[in-house]
């Protein structure tokens, strides 16, 4: 690492934030004639989200972008490091056609790290699940004034776990979550306020951190249900796999990784040179696939955000 590596002593004591100190995160937009042949749409290979792009915020890092459409606009929600407080906060940009987006600011912060916003709709109201792994648990808000507005309103899951991610099949909600460092839990339930029941099948591959953190919404196409996974070997975030979720219900669980997985990797060069762990299906049409993806490069992060991350962690 280079010289913009802090000291082993200034880093935090947890090493599920160590990439806050390594890397510097942001977000572009893909496109492509399938989920496996996509380039940016940007012909400099630009990204589209980046921290001097927030406005509200001294931002370290943009990413985690998960995207929802209300009525003609596009709405995407994702992770703003906060270099001060050295604390993750979720942030909301619009986007008209899904290409060019527009940052409109923070719409939820706490005491402690939030990321990966995974915002849904459901009777009647919008939901999100961020990760709230700090508090040991998996917390449910819900939008009173959409887009802001945000209140807790459950809590799904007792425990530490990373990007749990839902997925409405077969009549259930299912939620996919990492446990550690490199097993994938999963969750069954009748609605997504719970109660949860884990899979007779968890965890789910026990041992492997290519394929046990989730990397993004699951993926309909063509009557296959495929899920992003983050590719967190040799380091956190190096690219993004991709499996095809071949039998889900109550009893079984089966899946596959496709031949031309990962579909997402480091460039070795520019804002992704270190890595990619996010995708997020914006639409998917005659045109093709359009999609939002994050990447990584290094990045300094301010020295009061050091100080201020480890007083939390002492």
């Amino acid at each position: 690492m280079t010289s913009l590596e802090p000291s082993v002593a200034a880093r935090p004591a947890d090493p599920a934030l160590e990439w806050q100190w390594r890397y510097r995160w942001s977000i572009a937009i893909y496109s492509g004639p399938a989920l496996t042949q996509l380039a940016p749409i940007d012909p400099r290979g630009r990204p589209t989200l980046t921290p001097r792009h927030v406005t509200d915020r001294r931002a370290a890092a943009v990413a985690d972008p998960f995207v929802i459409r209300t009525g003609e606009s596009y709405l995407m929600f994702f992770e703003v490091l906060d270099a001060l407080s050295g604390r993750g906060v979720i942030a909301h940009a619009t986007s008209e056609d899904g290409q060019g987006w527009r940052y409109e600011g923070v719409v939820l912060e706490d005491s402690i790290h939030l990321s990966y916003p995974q915002v849904f709709y459901w009777q009647g109201a919008h939901y999100m699940i961020p990760e709230t792994r700090q508090a040991a648990e998996v917390r449910l808000y819900r939008a009173d004034r959409f887009p802001g507005g945000w209140r807790q309103v459950g809590t799904l899951l007792k425990g530490s776990y990373a990007d749990a991610t839902l997925h409405a099949a077969g009549g259930l909600f299912w939620l996919f979550a990492q446990r550690g460092l490199d097993e994938m839990r999963l969750f069954f339930a009748e609605a997504p306020t719970g109660p949860w029941t884990e899979h007779p099948a968890s965890p789910l591959w026990a041992g492997n951190r290519r394929a046990s953190r989730p990397g993004g919404r699951l993926i309909e196409v063509g009557g296959r249900t495929l899920r992003p996974a983050q590719d967190g070997w040799p380091t956190y975030g190096t690219a993004v796999r991709l499996f095809e979720i071949k039998h889900l219900d109550r009893a079984r669980y089966e899946e596959t990784e496709l031949a031309e997985s990962p579909i997402l990797t480091a460039s070795k060069s520019g804002w992704n040179a270190l890595g990619m762990h996010h995708i997020e299906l914006i639409r998917a049409d005659a045109a093709g696939w359009l999609v939002a993806v994050d990447g990584a490069t290094v990045g300094p992060i301010a020295p009061a955000a050091r100080q201020a991350a480890q007083q939390r962690l002492e």
